[in-house]
Formats: C-alpha cells, structure tokens, sequence
C-alpha cells in the first residue's frame, strides 16, 4: 500500500479546484509554491496577477513522472532522457526545449520551459491524482522573499489563493537550483 501524504477527499478536491482553474498552494521541497493547470490560460495569467509577475519570465511545471515531462517537451535523446532519471525526482529544476506550439503563457519570452520531477511526495501524489504536471511558482508577491510557511502564504497573499494544502517542505533551505540540461550551465 502505497502511503498517502494527503487524506483522499482533500487530494480529489485539490485535483478538482485544479480543473476548474483555481490557484492552489502547497510546499514544495524549500518553498511555498503556487499552482494551477497549465493548460488553462485564464488561471496562469490569473497566478500571475496574484503575484504581480511579467509573463515575459516564464514558469517551471513540475510533476509526479519523467512521462508526464516527456509529454510536454520536445524529443529529448536516450542520453538527456538517462541525465534526467538519474536526477529526477529530485530538488532540480531543468530548463529543456519545447515544440513550437509550446505555450507562450508557460514559458514567456524563452523558447526552452522549466520542468521539474518533484522529490517532493506531496507534490508528487498531486501531480500524479491530477494526471498532468502543475505551473509551480514560489508562493509570493514578486520582489517579495518566497513564503517558508503556511502562515507567510496567507499574509502575503491573503484571500488570493483559492486552496491552501497544508503539509511540510522538504530538506532544501530555498528555492530549486534551475539548469539547462544542454550546456548544464547553472541559471539559478
């Protein structure tokens, strides 16, 4: 039996606020991170209003599986796809190329997105129950430092989130190391 991170009535409801376009929040593996599905446009650039964010930045998309990243990228080589499944899941974010008809709403005015296999469990047992990776972006105004606790997501952004799932962050002390899985340089 596989242990649950989330009762299964809050894990069906968040999967269900997820689809009907609401912003969630929830810990991540060193900050609070914001959500919604990023396949529907009015809730990104709703999240967006949230924090006050360009679009022009971009957002990382994370999830449960290799394959749900797989689905969303551009054909990745066996070597790129082993770098990955050694790293993932894991505390790493990697910038990878996208098919033309990627949306520019994920990933603003860079022609590559940022995906993310969470080591997060909670994080993962969503992203698997919703079926599809999830924006993820530090739960904050931006300029503002990202929300450590429950407590610094409800004073920054007060009544703006529509779902608060409650849970730990894991090990790391801030925000994912992003790089590029091509050159490996190191962005954040």
């Amino acid at each position: 039996m596989t242990e649950r991170h989330l009762p299964a009535w809050r894990l069906r409801h968040a999967c269900a606020c997820l689809r009907r376009g609401d912003i969630i929040a929830y810990p991540t593996e060193g900050v609070w991170g914001l959500g919604c599905d990023p396949r529907n446009e009015d809730a990104v650039r709703r999240l967006l209003a949230i924090k006050e964010r360009s679009w022009r930045k971009g957002l990382i998309l994370i999830g449960g599986s290799l394959d749900q990243v797989l689905a969303w990228a551009a054909p990745l080589g066996i070597s790129e796809q082993q770098q990955l499944q050694q790293t993932w899941p894991g505390p790493v974010t990697f910038i990878l190329p996208v098919p033309k008809q990627h949306p520019r709403w994920l990933s603003g005015q860079h022609a590559q997105q940022a995906f993310r296999v969470s080591a997060h469990p909670l994080v993962r047992e969503l992203s698997l129950a919703f079926g599809d990776l999830i924006v993820s972006t530090s739960a904050n105004l931006s300029g503002r430092p990202a929300a450590r606790t429950a407590l610094q997501v409800r004073r920054q952004l007060r009544r703006r989130v529509d779902l608060l799932l409650p849970g730990a962050l894991g090990g790391l002390r801030g925000a994912t190391p992003i790089r590029v899985l091509a050159s490996g340089a190191v962005v954040r």
